[in-house]
């Protein structure tokens, strides 16, 4: 056997591990069965790995959720406005990785106590390793906002991965525990304590800042050729842009409608808020002064008419299975490659919920009115309030001077 034919097969017994462990856990995963699916014999798995255990090493050693985590880092490091979004961006991207394997992580926390000593070694040092990234990513954002941390980033970094392993523990395990409303209620609280507790910018946790320091709402032009290329992309790409920028949902509520969560008729279309905030969120025609069909024939209608499936998702990805968060921003990645905001950045997913909402607020809907809407308290709304007025008062001085 050759050696590319040898890491063929090694990488695909690691594959197969890897989806069964996540769908049924470890213990009720078989070598008999990782061989079926990877299409080798079960004398090769042995061959390669002696035992399920040393399958398990593998995968542990290998995971993306370890090897990509350094490079997602750095980038995030750079592309960040403020240490909070930093951070929040972090604890999301992490719970969102655990979240796509439960059983995988029930397993390895449940059973870890049963596996060899060198499993458990590997999956310390991959933790080792992990902690490590996000120290240094942790250094670089703290420097930058000049921020004076009372313990070493080391063991910061270590009480945030133990906290968001603890959270996905206790969701993948009890999910009525009722200890949080929803993931965003966690990730707030849990960074703002480490802002308030573990760092001097107790000034910065405001309102205000825990959304960001600065609205980044995006330019109609830059909209409306997101959308243009949606729809180019297919039914499904342009019904989920439409959502982002008409309704101003954010990627964990898409991911939680379903196809009865929709009401309308000619005179309205609206969807149903079942989680977190429960509240009803109206769909828009008009998006930055273009119409984009109507109540009852637009780009969300159309892609359900044209579903031929049976599932109660509102969403489906590429593989007809309902969507992820991870896959919305995938999606939103490649239909946002190469264009630039006014800042020189590629837009960001959560801009369209920025722009959705400055949009709102200069077509006259007031702060309670918006508050209800949203979920948001009146002074997380202030800052959008305040973009809106900017734009109100750029938009009278045009028409001023186009007068003189």
């Amino acid at each position: 056997m050759s050696e590319s034919q040898l890491i063929s097969t090694r990488q695909r017994l690691i594959n197969a591990a890897a989806e069964l462990f996540a769908a049924q856990g470890i213990t009720e995963t078989t070598t008999k069965a990782v061989a079926q699916l990877a299409q080798v014999n079960e004398v090769t798995l042995f061959r390669h790995f002696g035992n399920k255990h040393g399958l398990l090493l593998a995968v542990i050693s290998e995971s993306p959720v370890f090897q990509e985590l350094g490079e997602y880092l750095k980038t995030q490091a750079t592309q960040t406005t403020n240490v909070y979004e930093a951070l929040k961006n972090y604890c999301e991207n992490r719970l969102q990785a655990l979240e796509q394997a439960p059983n995988l992580v029930r397993s390895v926390v449940g059973e870890a106590g049963n596996y060899p000593l060198e499993n458990r070694q590997a999956l310390g040092k991959s933790l080792k390793e992990a902690n490590h990234y996000v120290a240094e990513f942790l250094a670089t954002v703290m420097e930058r906002e000049q921020l004076h941390a009372y313990l070493p980033t080391q063991k910061l970094a270590s009480l945030i991965n133990i906290m968001l392993l603890g959270y996905a523990v206790m969701e993948f395990t009890s999910e009525f525990h009722q200890l949080w409303d929803d993931k965003d209620e966690f990730l707030e609280d849990l960074v703002t304590l480490f802002l308030t507790g573990a760092t001097n910018s107790t000034s910065l946790v405001t309102s205000e800042f825990k959304q960001t320091e600065k609205v980044m709402d995006l330019p109609a032009n830059i909209v409306h050729l997101i959308l243009q290329r949606a729809k180019k992309s297919g039914l499904r790409d342009y019904a989920l842009i439409y959502i982002l920028f008409a309704a101003g949902l954010s990627t964990a509520e898409v991911t939680n409608l379903e196809k009865t969560h929709q009401i309308y008729d000619t005179n309205q279309h609206l969807l149903q808020i079942v989680k977190g905030s429960i509240r009803q969120v109206p769909v828009n025609q008009w998006i930055m002064g273009k119409r984009y069909g109507s109540y009852t024939n637009n780009p969300l209608t159309k892609y359900l008419k044209n579903r031929k499936d049976t599932y109660s998702a509102l969403f489906l990805n590429n593989n007809e299975t309902p969507i992820l968060e991870t896959e919305i921003q995938d999606y939103w990645q490649q239909l946002t490659q190469e264009l630039l905001t006014p800042e020189g950045q590629q837009p960001a997913i959560e801009q369209s919920q920025h722009t959705w909402c400055v949009e709102m607020l200069m077509r006259g809907m007031s702060l309670e009115d918006m508050s209800l809407i949203t979920g948001w308290d009146f002074n997380k709304l202030q800052i959008y309030a305040r973009r809106a007025n900017e734009k109100s008062a750029l938009e009278q001085a045009i028409k001023l001077d186009n007068k003189c």
